[in-house]
């Protein structure tokens, strides 16, 4: 029950019980909680108390509102704040989730001037690009374009990457170990191919970034441009005065 002798409002002692209620499983993505009558019961407080606390849950996308219906939880986000390098199967991996992977474009290119700049090559050098569509528990979750020197890989055409992760293929076969990276994200909205291929509505909001992987001793191995769906992904930062910014392990609310 909440306690009404609390300086904190009724509504916000209501949202935090729910959200726990929702945090630890007792409903999941897309189940439908209890009518504003009935928690208004169960919880002693108004109808405008319930109003107020669900319409906060809404802005903070825990839950959506269906005229008629009722209130539902909301699909569920990956969350990540600065964490060890890895790649998306990995990620995947370890959030328990199968990943997948649709093929959308692979060849050899010429570097222009700003990829050469970037990975440290001379412009026209050859360079292996391939643009997948990523995939988590058979759902879309972003698209992902990386381009990864010849002079470093040269065979990278003959492994299927639909079922194989880039990182592990250049570690096994190559040797080439990731050891750090840059990475900077972004707002974007959506374009007709991109929203189409993630199945969200032209112009939906998505979390861009760039990520600039490098070898132990400096050199260039990959950059990475991705486009990852705003509703499935968030990013979390701890920040810390007076001190650095300490990461956070990422924190999987799946809703497979």
């Amino acid at each position: 029950m909440l306690d009404k002798r609390s300086p904190v409002p009724l509504y916000h002692q209501l949202r935090i019980a729910l959200v726990d209620r929702i945090q630890q499983g007792e409903w999941k993505p897309h189940e439908k909680l209890p009518t504003e009558d009935e928690l208004a019961v169960l919880y002693g407080v108004s109808k405008a108390t319930v109003r107020q606390a669900l319409q906060e849950m809404v802005q903070a996308d825990l839950v959506r509102r269906e005229q008629g219906r009722g209130t539902f939880v909301a699909d569920s986000k990956i969350q990540f704040g600065p964490r060890d390098l890895s790649s998306f199967t990995e990620e995947m991996r370890d959030f328990g989730l199968r990943s997948a992977s649709r093929i959308l474009d692979q060849r050899i290119i010429e570097a222009d001037c700003g990829l050469a700049v970037k990975l440290n090559l001379d412009e026209g050098s050859p360079v292996y690009r391939l643009e997948r569509l990523r995939l988590a528990a058979g759902q879309p979750m972003g698209l992902q374009t990386v381009c990864v020197p010849c002079s470093l890989a040269a065979d990278l055409l003959n492994t299927d990457f639909a079922v194989n992760s880039l990182y592990e293929t250049l570690e096994r076969k190559f040797g080439l170990v990731a050891d750090h990276a840059t990475q900077i994200h972004f707002a974007v909205a959506l374009d007709r191919r991109q929203a189409g291929l993630l199945k969200v509505p032209e112009g939906s909001p998505a979390l861009g970034g760039e990520r600039l992987t490098f070898l132990r001793g400096g050199q260039p191995l990959e950059i990475t441009h991705s486009v990852m769906r705003a509703d499935r992904y968030q990013i979390q930062l701890k920040l810390v005065r007076g001190g650095v910014t300490k990461p956070l392990k990422g924190i999987l609310r799946s809703n497979s």
